[in-house]
């Protein structure tokens, strides 16, 4: 073990880093001073702050990234990578400076109380970079359609009943519409041409996702998901990107809290009490699962696009998965029967689902291992 001598807090901006250490011991934290944010910058830094074995150094995790990470661990340096919304706050405490910021962390690391999150290997954060691009450019085409849709109603333009919007039907129906101004005319085919747009986007994303899912080393896992009722491509990636190493949770229910995903508790003595999910995990993991809950409605099937996504699949991840369309299909309709909303058995619904996903994904990490062991 690390004899760890200086515990090193950094408060990271684009262009600058503040820097406090606090030393072994009880002595108060100090201001070292601010750096630029650059590699050589860092370098420099932790040369003069001592031997590699000698520091431990911490910064919330966020838009920089994790390249010092990376950096910091390339010179054997241990670092951690904090949670920014499970860090301590001081009642009360109403100032906020890279200077107050950067001690705070040296105090907090050296008596302990810090969080670290998993840091995604360089395949997985590319993985997450693709999915989190796709999320992207989903709520962009949300946003250029109501923008349409708001533009017709401002002037009386509705679509013909029975029409469904953007089908086939609704794209030919906008084609046929014409507009007397010139400026009209213009605005309506901006608005248009940012929708096609945003949909090619979403097409070129899509197909690096699809190679990705046949053809990277994540694929074995990510093509088992998918023997998963509701679960379809572009969701087993989004599972394999945001939570990496099934087998680093030890059981299920740490991958459920993960995901934000397990019930809020308060006890006291004698009294327990259990609320909602505390929805403080990866947001990603559990608004891909809940939406796939919904599918756990209709009764036990193999079928259409399921069955074709199963075919040629590990036996023992077929098994899973429908041994969890039995489970989750009879949980549902319990909890609905008790009179609770439809969301709360989909949420309930959706806990257990990620136990099977779980289960699938350890089983397929399982024997890839077997399999690089024998060769």
């Amino acid at each position: 073990m690390k004899d760890v001598q200086k515990f090193v807090g950094l408060d990271v901006s684009k262009d600058s880093i503040a820097v406090a250490i606090a030393d072994s011991g009880r002595g108060e934290p100090r201001f070292h001073g601010t750096i630029q944010n650059k590699p050589e910058d860092i370098r420099k830094l932790m040369k003069k702050l001592g031997k590699p074995e000698s520091l431990l150094v911490c910064y919330e995790a966020g838009s920089s990234g994790y390249g010092i990470y990376r950096f910091l661990l390339s010179m054997d340096i241990d670092c951690m990578v904090v949670a920014p919304s499970l860090i301590p706050k001081r009642s009360g405490d109403r100032v906020k400076t890279d200077k107050r910021d950067s001690i705070r962390l040296a105090q907090l690391l050296r008596a302990g109380e810090l969080t670290s999150v998993w840091v995604p290997d360089e395949d997985h954060e590319a993985l997450r970079d693709l999915i989190r691009a796709r999320h992207d450019a989903r709520e962009d085409l949300q946003s250029s359609r109501q923008r349409l849709v708001h533009f017709l109603l401002r002037h009386g333009i509705r679509p013909p009943q029975g029409v469904r919007n953007w089908s086939v039907k609704h794209r030919e129906w906008l084609k046929r519409l014409t507009f007397e101004r010139a400026s009209q005319r213009i605005v309506f085919q901006e608005y248009l041409h940012a929708i096609n747009e945003v949909e090619d986007r979403m097409k070129r994303i899509e197909a690096q996702i699809h190679e990705e899912a046949l053809q990277s080393e994540h694929a074995p896992v990510i093509q088992a998901l998918q023997t998963l009722r509701g679960v379809a491509e572009v969701t087993a990636v989004t599972l394999v990107a945001e939570i990496g190493q099934f087998s680093r949770f030890s059981n299920p229910r740490q991958l459920m809290s993960y995901a934000g995903l397990v019930p809020k508790e308060y006890s006291s003595g004698s009294s327990r009490w259990q609320g909602s999910i505390t929805k403080t995990g990866n947001s990603q993991i559990r608004r891909s699962i809940v939406e796939v809950c919904w599918s756990y409605r209709h009764r036990p099937s193999l079928k259409g696009e399921l069955l074709k996504r199963q075919e040629g699949q590990d036996p023992e991840a077929k098994r899973i998965a429908w041994k969890a369309q039995h489970r989750l299909h009879m949980k549902y309709h319990r909890i609905s029967a008790k009179g609770k909303g439809g969301k709360v058995a989909v949420v309930a619904v959706a806990r257990e689902l990620l136990g099977f996903i779980w289960a699938i994904g350890c089983a397929i990490e399982d024997k890839q291992v077997s399999v690089s062991n024998v060769a």
